[in-house]
């Protein structure tokens, strides 16, 4: 195994190469995948729909490891659904407390455990850069089931996967993002993944104080000259909207009870004010909702965010089945993985100060950050992509 290095880890699949030069890919954030992937991957998805049973028994003798450190509905049993869906078999934990990281154990050491029981692992964890550390020592594929407030890329292709077969394109949308912007780690990647498309504009639609980060910001929007907007006023923006994202204001990712408190009603979406919608806007929600979502909105045609539960079973098959290089013909074609720019990766005196970065809990991590290109003497950690100054 090579020795930790940083230049490999950020911006592209992380690659880990072993005995025999042979290299896992890794699926960390949605960056990770070129277009060209996604288009593979939705086709995959648009013909396991259409022939279930040509892919009943393509895993079979493959074991996925579903590692949930923190509590999951969809995502976990979307993971174990899509394997089981595949021929193959699952082994996991559903929280930390049932798994030696109760006793103290690293994230790297537990991948390293599990690599000699399965084929591939799904990861979520509730510190960020979590999922990237277990890649960087891992002797099987790893699949980052969300990190934190930081990322979410098999919930991103499970919008993609959405919205593909809503509105056929994944171009020239408007796209409404409401609700808790700054933790919602949904809504960092999405607008990572739809920034590649042409024709998308987004409206940010939040309280100030969870408002999306200015990394995402200053690193995408406005890197790429992408349009968007910023509004608090749900009402206000609906008309335009072809795809309206909402989220739930998350407890757990808050400091402060009072703050939780304060903002968790900011947005309840109402059939009142879907009369301001356009007959053809389509409404998602990576779920659970608590009360952002009346009931009575869930009869309306263009209420998606179930539709979106299954499309994210799909996805997951077809992202098992690439990273284990079972992907059948006439779909088989190898693609080129992205070919990004490696910022410098820089070992300093910096710490980074995000409580919920992984180097809070695993101390032998070394301190490492890139360079902020849009602010020079600024940098980002390289796990959780806090601003170091």
């Amino acid at each position: 195994m090579l020795p930790f290095c940083p230049v490999l880890v950020r911006r592209a699949f992380v690659l880990s190469t072993f005995s025999g030069g042979h290299r896992r890919r890794h699926l960390i954030d949605p960056m990770d995948l070129t277009v060209e992937e996604i288009d593979q991957l939705l086709a995959v998805g648009d013909d396991i729909i259409q022939n279930p049973a040509k892919y009943s028994e393509i895993c079979k003798g493959k074991k996925l490891a579903t590692l949930f450190y923190e509590p999951s509905t969809r995502t976990r049993l979307s993971f174990e659904s899509a394997m089981l869906e595949l021929g193959g078999s699952v082994i996991g934990f559903s929280s930390a407390d049932s798994s030696s990281a109760a006793k103290g154990e690293s994230v790297a050491d537990t991948i390293r455990v599990i690599g000699c029981f399965a084929d591939i692992a799904a990861m979520r964890h509730p510190k960020e850069g979590a999922p990237m550390v277990a890649a960087m020592n891992s002797p099987i594929p790893v699949i980052n089931a969300g990190d934190g407030g930081h990322q979410h890329p098999t919930q991103t292709l499970t919008d993609l996967m959405t919205i593909h077969r809503l509105k056929g394109h994944l171009d020239n949308l408007t796209i409404g993002l409401c609700g808790d912007l700054k933790f919602g780690r949904t809504v960092h990647s999405l607008i990572l993944a739809l920034s590649r498309y042409t024709g998308i504009r987004f409206v940010l639609i939040s309280p100030k104080e969870l408002a999306v980060p200015d990394y995402i910001k200053e690193e995408v929007l406005d890197k790429k000259k992408i349009p968007y907007t910023e509004v608090q006023s749900l009402d206000e923006a609906m008309p335009e909207l072809d795809i309206l994202y909402m989220t739930r204001i998350q407890r757990e990712r808050f400091a402060s009870e009072e703050e939780y408190l304060r903002l968790k009603d900011s947005y309840i979406l109402t059939p009142k004010q879907l009369e301001l919608a356009k007959p053809d806007m389509y409404i998602l929600h990576p779920l659970p909702r608590v009360n952002e979502i009346s009931v009575a909105v869930d009869n309306d045609p263009r209420a998606a965010y179930f539709t979106q539960v299954f499309c994210g079973k799909i996805i997951r098959m077809a992202l098992i089945l690439k990273l284990l290089d079972r992907i059948p013909a006439p779909f088989d074609q190898q693609l080129p993985a992205p070919e990004r720019h490696q910022p410098q990766v820089v070992h300093n005196h910096l710490h980074c100060g995000n409580p919920r970065c992984i180097t809070t809990i695993e101390q032998e991590l070394p301190q490492a950050f890139r360079p902020v290109e849009e602010k020079p003497g600024a940098f980002r950690c390289i796990y959780c992509e806090a601003l170091v100054d």
